[in-house]
């Protein structure tokens, strides 16, 4: 468990650094750029990365599950992720324009051939790189998507200050992937060659993992493809940064943490009690951090818009307020679909994706099928809480160590300690209406955090301090702590 711990922190401050060049980024084109730009570049990587994902075969995930992959299994995949690449840079050439009809945008076209070309780039990486993450060496995972991140942000910059134009991210983004191709075979020793001698035993696992991918990417963008068709790219630009923002809280608290579960998953998936163990403290302390990180978003947004964009950008802030909760709902289920590709039931999640799909299709195209933007966001927000409920009810089946009585614990506590966070930041607003934005989000996300961990302190005590997320992060506080006085002893 230490080693999980001290790789979480390790990926937590990875994924901050990585968002906050992208929060910068976001923040400097917002002033540099229209919404309208922005809604150009999401119309086309939303065609990007269809192709992208209904051509990816999982190799990475594969190569992670299996315990000891040879050389030979190093290489298959990463020659099939050079055909996929290719193909898909391909198709995204001949489907172009024909993207430009469908959102009847045509600046659409240029850019997609463009990116689509890029994606040969993605597919030439090492995959040696694979191993940092494998192995659990969370710096020198850092350090390799840094690198891309940081060099594609300031050639992004740099673009954008000179061209004042969209075209500015598309040469960013081909900028971070040249780097990246460097970079791997620059810190990573393995050189692969062509072979497909192992294709049988990657495509095994992978066609599901395939079909479970495109299913996820359908079920988080779907509502985009119709947003994009029914509104115009200025509403399009609005609509994908708030998406863009109101992922933040839940996915850059959930998603680092994912990253180092699924190995340690691997590693005691033969010890079913042991399995649960994890993840029950894994699932419940993302539930204590990032409950409240997602409403309180919600209930900030306003404020946090104007600020951060601009008011050229309030039309974004019902959208982000939809949208924040639809993310939280989504993302509480990362750690599960970890819980499920280790246990091998990749195909249940496959299927699973592809019901959410179903039931947005439905909903979007059938029963409100002129619907504008913010309904498409209502629909998201209640397809995501339907959904939920449905995996775990999957996940509880799957799985039978673990049952509702163990996720319920988990949840109480911090939902009636967001409840009391929620009405005190209501009432704040009600009582006090300041000159400015900035002190009313300073005093709302005091207020809010102040409550929130005094509920949660408040109910853990008068419950017998029972072990969970809270006795986890405060034993753990304290042995952080003691350490460090035993250092400075020692020091001394």
């Amino acid at each position: 468990m230490r080693g999980i711990i001290q790789g979480t922190l390790l990926t937590v401050a990875m994924r901050w650094t990585d968002r906050l060049i992208g929060l910068v980024s976001t923040l400097v084109l917002a002033r540099l750029l229209v919404p309208a730009d922005f809604g150009v570049i999401a119309m086309a990587s939303l065609v990007i990365a269809l192709a992208d994902v209904f051509f990816d075969l999982g190799v990475y995930v594969t190569l992670i599950q299996r315990q000891n992959p040879s050389q030979d299994h190093f290489n298959t995949a990463w020659t099939m992720g050079l055909i996929q690449s290719a193909v898909a840079a391909t198709v995204l050439f001949i489907a172009a324009p024909y993207a430009a009809i469908y959102f009847r945008e045509p600046r659409v076209e240029d850019v997609i051939k463009v990116l689509g070309l890029s994606l040969l780039a993605t597919g030439c990486e090492n995959v040696g790189v694979v191993n940092f993450q494998k192995e659990m060496r969370f710096g020198r995972d850092f350090l390799f998507l840094f690198s891309k991140r940081f060099s594609g942000f300031v050639v992004t910059l740099v673009a954008a200050w000179i061209l004042r134009s969209y075209w500015a991210l598309i040469i960013g983004t081909v900028a971070g992937r040249l780097v990246g191709v460097a970079c791997s075979y620059w810190m990573h020793p393995m050189r692969p060659w062509l072979s497909l001698s192992k294709f049988g035993d990657i495509f095994g696992m992978s066609q599901w993992l395939l079909v479970r991918t495109a299913g996820g990417y359908l079920e988080g963008q779907l509502h985009h493809f119709v947003v994009g068709r029914r509104e115009n790219a200025t509403v399009m630009g609005a609509f994908a940064i708030a998406g863009d923002i109101a992922v933040m809280p839940s996915s850059e608290l959930l998603m680092p943490i994912n990253r180092v579960l699924f190995p340690a998953f691997v590693k005691v998936k033969e010890d079913l009690e042991e399995l649960k163990r994890v993840f029950l403290v894994a699932q419940n302390v993302q539930i204590l951090v990032a409950l409240p990180a997602g409403a309180g978003l919600a209930l900030v947004a306003q404020e946090a818009i104007s600020l951060m964009l601009g008011d050229k950008w309030l039309m974004a802030v019902p959208f982000v307020q939809i949208l924040a909760l639809s993310s939280l709902a989504s993302a509480m289920l990362s750690g599960a679909s970890y819980l499920m590709i280790t246990l091998g039931n990749v195909r249940a999640l496959a299927i699973y994706s592809w019901i959410q799909v179903g039931i947005f299709s439905i909903l979007a195209f059938v029963v409100f099928p002129t619907g504008g933007a913010l309904q498409v966001a209502w629909l998201r927000l209640a397809v995501s809480v339907v959904s939920g409920v449905i995996f775990f009810s999957m996940l509880l089946r799957v799985f039978a160590p673990l049952k509702l009585s163990d996720l319920a614990r988990g949840l109480m506590r911090p939902a009636v300690a967001v409840g009391a966070m929620a009405g005190a930041i209501q009432w704040l607003g009600a009582v006090w209406v300041p000159s400015s934005f900035l002190p009313s989000l300073i005093a709302k996300v005091i207020l809010g955090a102040v409550v929130y961990a005094s509920v949660i302190v408040a109910l853990w005590w008068v419950t017998g301090r029972p072990k969970g997320a809270e006795s986890f992060l405060l034993d753990n506080f304290m042995k952080i702590w003691n350490r460090r006085k035993g250092l400075q002893r020692d020091i001394a």
